[in-house]
């Protein structure tokens, strides 16, 4: 029996899910509930929920925070009304989107809080950024973020901080993306869109209030495979400003380690930019930036320096396949042509990957200088780091080894 294995991605699921729900956190005779609705659109006259889960046939339902406050200690929850990605409003749907759009575009939004001074594009793809950039035209932001891992792009989440004008526009559906999300959209931008059947278009407009959101924390929850729960506080970076960091320095063995170089302006920048970005990447982690663009993303892997060994790999196919598609116009694993493959080859290697003079940002510190070897032997010229490693020491020698300048956050930024 032939099976239509298309049919499976177009197959909507009916949620069962009830249209509200409660949960209570109950200490002697005191109760705190956070009340939650569920969240529907009205679509070609039907009201419908999430498309599906994570995957189809998993039934999928949204819901925001209506009513309640949750105060444990001196740490509050978000205030409900507050919303953000749970209160979208769709302005096309050739499909309406399913579970990991919206999560993609809500750790999207959680990287873009951090920047709301200067036009910011972060592409989201599997709950991972695969490009961030800034820049002071929105077009050229995009342009910066999508061809860091144009591969990856393929069918990503792209959210902006700025209202989408026409050059952006014409960028992206040039492109093949599932998810714009954006605070608006400029005359005409609508009209570019819409001849994408595939692409959910999305306005938050509280994005322009995105900053307002730095510092607040929500309950999460984690499922067990056994229907137990676990909750926690979400992450708050303290790592915001230059001042906030510490220059590399530790004990041993009786004697005092210090880094002996302090970042520049521009390192800083880029390190503080990576740092933040950081807090949206699954961990163990390890990415470099350089003028407030990562050039190499490493995620979720187990050790450290096999991270920083993967973004440091994956900064030279990056710029490979960049410099064949703006030069060819073609793919690089599709480049036959040998002499041009060979000059594409010879330029990322006398740039190591556009690494030197980067930043190297790690979410937890180096068990031993390995790591950091790895990107300072393709001439990273700065690092941020948590710190606190038994090791340090080790770290700070390879830095002044290669004059290489390193600060601490004293805080790790695990996110599993």
């Amino acid at each position: 029996m032939t099976q239509d294995l298309k049919k499976m991605y177009k197959t909507v699921m009916d949620d069962h899910f009830p249209s509200q729900m409660e949960i209570s956190f109950i200490e002697d005779n005191t109760r705190q509930t956070l009340c939650y609705e569920k969240v529907t659109w009205t679509i070609d006259h039907v009201e419908k929920g999430l498309r599906y889960g994570e995957n189809p046939g998993q039934e999928a339902a949204l819901y925001k925070l209506i009513n309640g406050n949750l105060a444990l200690a001196e740490t509050h929850c978000i205030q409900p009304g507050k919303y953000l990605a749970s209160d979208i409003e769709l302005l096309q749907s050739g499909k309406h989107p399913g579970k990991t759009n919206l999560t993609d575009a809500d750790n999207a939004l959680n990287i873009l809080r951090y920047f709301s001074d200067t036009p910011t594009v972060v592409i989201v793809k599997h709950n991972n950024p695969c490009g961030v950039a800034q820049d002071s035209q929105l077009a050229q932001a995009y342009h910066k973020a999508y061809m860091a891992d144009r591969v990856a792009a393929f069918g990503g989440c792209i959210a902006a901080n700025r209202p989408i004008d026409k050059a952006t526009a014409e960028s992206i559906s040039s492109q093949y993306a599932e998810v714009v999300v954006a605070p608006d959209f400029e005359e005409g931008v609508m009209t570019i869109f819409e001849q994408k059947k595939n692409l959910r278009v999305i306005r938050i407009q509280n994005i322009q209030r995105l900053h307002q959101f730095v510092g607040q924390r929500t309950v999460e929850f984690k499922s067990l495979i056994d229907g137990g729960i676990i909750a926690q506080w979400s992450f708050v970076p303290n790592t915001l400003k230059p001042e906030d960091c510490q220059l590399a320095t530790c004990e041993y063995k009786g004697k005092t380690y210090h880094v002996r170089r302090s970042p520049t302006v521009q390192e800083y920048r880029d390190l503080l930019f990576g740092w933040l970005v950081e807090s949206g990447i699954t961990s163990n982690s390890v990415i470099y930036v350089k003028d407030t663009v990562t050039v190499g993303i490493g995620t979720g892997e187990q050790d450290r320096v096999g991270v920083a060994e993967i973004a440091r790999d994956k900064a030279y196919r990056k710029l490979a396949d960049r410099y064949c598609y703006e030069q060819f116009q073609t793919p690089y694993n599709d480049l036959t042509d040998s002499e041009k493959r060979q000059h594409i080859d010879q330029q990322v290697v006398e740039e190591k990957g556009g690494l030197k003079g980067a930043s190297m940002i790690s979410d937890a510190f180096f068990p031993f200088r390995d790591g950091a070897d790895v990107g300072i032997k393709e001439g990273i010229s700065a690092i941020i780091q948590p710190g606190g490693s038994a090791n340090d020491y080790q770290t700070i020698e390879a830095c002044n080894e290669a004059n290489v300048a390193m600060v601490y956050t004293g805080q790790r930024s695990f996110k599993h």
